[in-house]
């Protein structure tokens, strides 16, 4: 059974001490969707939405995100990524925007957080600029997809 890496053997959450770890590449893909009404889809796409333009906005506050995540997650150590990628697009057949964030940086430890926490706040930022027009979004299917660097070596989401 896989032991929590961030509670000592008090049972106290801790910070993991990783400076005996080595320095390696790290790279982590995140993903997930929001899916709106088809009326807002068209918004969205005809940049008639009143606060701005979503995607946009939304890309940039994924990238922010990312870059703040140890301000927002407790035990996550503050990092120095070397590149952040947030990408948005529109499935009209789903009526989704979906959301991929891809972090990196060569360090002691990973950057699945960094990229989930720029997939959320991007998703997020989605829903604020749109919900005036369309309470009804729903944020979905958040989930890393890739990682790969350190001991732990390579994780690859397993598709149906």
């Amino acid at each position: 059974m896989a032991k929590l890496t961030h509670i000592d053997g008090d049972g106290n959450a801790t910070m993991v001490d990783v400076s005996d770890k080595d320095m390696t590449e790290r790279i982590a893909t995140a993903k997930g969707s929001v899916y709106v009404a088809p009326e807002t889809m068209d918004l969205i796409e005809a940049g008639n939405v009143k606060k701005g333009d979503v995607l946009s906005v939304a890309r940039l506050a994924g990238i922010m995100a990312a870059k703040k995540t140890p301000d927002l997650i407790p035990l996550c150590h503050p990092l120095s990524l070397t590149g952040i990628d947030v990408v948005l697009t529109c499935d009209n057949d789903r009526n989704a925007i979906d959301i991929i964030a891809t972090c990196k940086l060569k360090g002691r430890t990973g950057v699945e957080m960094e990229a989930l926490t720029a997939v959320s706040v991007a998703a997020l930022t989605v829903y604020d600029m749109c919900k005036a027009a369309d309470r009804g979004m729903r944020i979905s299917e958040i989930r890393l997809t890739y990682k790969d660097g350190g001991k732990s070596g390579t994780f690859r989401e397993e598709t149906a």
